[in-house]
């Protein structure tokens, strides 16, 4: 074997494991980002959700208050007539 073989395949494998190592940054680096954006979405949904379940209250509280106005209305009008 000459020298200049064993040169070019070391050479090759430097160039080969470079890349791999700079593909798998962007690689992780994309990914990463990928991540950050769906924690994002999720904090969005669960914000909604905490929303969603506050008017849910709300609209259980005005309903009843409702129910009671119209009991006291009935009320009185039973007492006039």
């Amino acid at each position: 074997m000459d020298w200049t073989n064993i040169v070019v395949a070391g050479l090759a494998f430097a160039g080969s494991a470079y890349g791999s190592y700079k593909s798998k940054d962007k690689i992780m680096a994309l990914m990463e980002y990928r991540l950050k954006e769906l924690e994002k979405k999720q904090d969005k949904h669960n914000n909604l959700i905490d929303r969603v379940y506050g008017l849910e209250k709300n609209c259980a509280t005005c309903t009843e208050k409702i129910k009671v106005a119209n009991h006291r209305i009935e009320d009185l009008e039973d007492k006039v007539n």
